[in-house]
């Protein structure tokens, strides 16, 4: 059965759109409409009746990332700044739940996801709170409970007393590891703080360089301008390696099964393609972790479960020296953006690629759920 009419909100024109759209028309669906996230945050919400209604990231648009962002930034507005993060994560949430109100008042219509569920993924700390509680294994996080960390000082106090001396230091609600430092206490008094953040006259912007700060008035800068939006704080996990380099590891999980995986090595903490992180070798990961390769991508599947309600989730999975152990690092709503790459061999989405398979996946879900032609 061919499901009803697809709205995405969306980037015009961006790949992630640009992808799914490729998808839907190789599996003969029509052409999806666009509702552009810049509409929706102006209050434009007017999904068609009886459309399934998906959301793609907001990322990628200045324009989109001005309404939800700028005001907090005042006249220091630029696409590159850090901060802010706290402003736009209102912006989402207060937006998807307005979507969330449109579709249910729509005949027919249907969002597929749950706001609250991206909501939680957009926040660091109710992300760790929700696998742990499903134990789910996670880096211990930095105490939280006698209130948020106010800055450099604070932080600082709390690592001493909790002897913590390698973490990372997240920004809440950011993602793409803008904001991330990987902080660590050597002997003597040594700090080192390893960054994309780039600090210009007390400024944060994003760079495509990895730096290390050494200076701790400057590092005490960052924190004390990130620390407003909201910080999570977690142990360092030495990770696995591949060739010298370290090395992590991001799952898709569609319709509940871990369908693809891709090895991202680096030579910095970050391992993120976009600052200079590579594709690693899957066959060697595998290999590496020999008969605990299926607990790996349980492991993604038992993290996926905590969002039961959203079609498709990237686990970010922090493999230990030695591939044996595994901890989640992160749970991403739009994890789905990996072009060129097809699903595990063997798996529900073997040939397909991440769009492909959320389609297919889509497709079986609409066919087994619809409703009988014969009913009297």
């Amino acid at each position: 059965m061919i499901p009803r009419h697809l709205t995405v909100v969306g980037i015009p024109g961006n790949r992630r759109l640009t992808l799914f759209a490729a998808a839907a028309r190789a599996a003969g669906l029509p052409e999806p409409t666009v509702l552009p996230w810049r509409d929706l945050l102006r209050g434009d919400v007017r999904p068609a009746p009886g459309t399934l209604v998906r959301v793609d990231s907001p990322g990628e648009d200045e324009e989109v990332d001005r309404l939800l962002r700028g005001p907090a930034l005042g006249v220091g507005y630029a696409p590159t700044r850090v901060e802010g993060t706290a402003a736009w994560y209102r912006g989402v949430t207060g937006a998807l739940d307005r979507l969330a109100a449109a579709v249910r008042a729509t005949p027919g219509a249907e969002l597929l996801g749950d706001p609250a569920e991206i909501a939680a993924m957009f926040d660091k700390r109710a992300t760790h709170r929700i696998l742990t509680a499903a134990r789910v294994p996670v880096p211990a996080a930095l105490d939280q409970s006698a209130g948020p960390l106010l800055g450099w000082a604070d932080l600082r106090e709390r690592l001493a007393a909790a002897g913590l001396r390698r973490v990372f230091v997240k920004p809440a609600h950011a993602s793409s590891a803008s904001g991330v430092l990987a902080l660590e206490f050597g002997p003597h008094g040594r700090l080192q703080a390893t960054t994309s953040v780039e600090l210009t006259a007390g400024v944060l912007h994003n760079s495509l360089r990895v730096r290390r700060y050494r200076d701790e008035r400057e590092v005490a800068a960052i924190v004390d301008r990130l620390a407003p939006d909201g910080l999570q704080v977690e142990r360092w996990i030495p990770k696995a390696a591949q060739h010298g380099r370290a090395a992590d590891l991001r799952v898709v999980v569609v319709a509940g099964r871990a369908t693809h995986a891709v090895v991202r090595t680096s030579r910095s903490p970050m391992t993120n393609l976009h600052l200079g992180g590579a594709r690693g070798d899957l066959g060697a990961a595998v290999a590496a972790a020999g008969p605990r390769w299926p607990e790996l991508l349980a492991v993604c599947e038992r993290a996926a479960a905590c969002f039961p309600h959203s079609p498709m989730v990237g686990v970010d999975l922090l493999p230990a020296t030695g591939w044996q152990r595994f901890h989640v690092g992160e749970v991403n709503a739009f994890g789905d953006l990996l072009p060129g790459l097809t699903g595990l061999p063997g798996g529900p989405a073997e040939g397909l690629d991440t769009h492909q398979a959320q389609v297919a996946a889509l497709l079986r879900r609409t066919t087994t759920t619809a409703p009988r032609n014969d009913a009297p």
